[in-house]
């Protein structure tokens, strides 16, 4: 009983994965200020078969940005067959669009700002291949 009060009380932390995401639809805010602080979001992938995710976020120049690293993970494939996706931060949920960068010199910018928030730089720096995706407003 103890693992299982211990497991649950990090279960924030783990990389999970779950289903559709619950909580309060909301219009994409202007300005992503109650988001950007937020240590870790959910991500929502699949469309009709919803899979989501923990992730890690970072805001960058009024847009939010979510890596794998060189992890071709489950949501990424999802997201390379359909780019719409949902965000939940706060019990709020709003629908973006994945767009897949590739530039390496927002990945060095983004790469600070993950270094600043979360204390390391991501493991992987190559921008062919890694999996590095900004949440554009639909």
């Amino acid at each position: 009983m103890l693992c299982t009060l211990s497991l649950s009380s990090c279960t924030e932390y783990l990389p999970v994965s779950s289903g559709a995401l619950s909580g309060t639809a909301t219009e994409t805010p202007a300005q992503w200020t109650d988001v950007a602080p937020v240590e870790i979001i959910q991500l929502e992938t699949g469309g009709d078969d919803a899979y989501s995710v923990n992730l890690w976020v970072v805001e960058l120049a009024g847009d939010l940005y979510v890596c794998a690293g060189d992890n071709r993970a489950t949501w990424v494939e999802n997201i390379e067959m359909n780019t719409n996706v949902r965000l939940r931060a706060n019990e709020l949920i709003y629908s973006l669009r994945a767009t897949r960068i590739t530039d390496a010199a927002t990945f060095e910018v983004f790469a600070q700002a993950w270094e600043a928030k979360y204390g390391n730089r991501p493991r992987n720096e190559s921008v062919d291949e890694t999996y590095l995706f900004r949440l554009d407003r639909q």
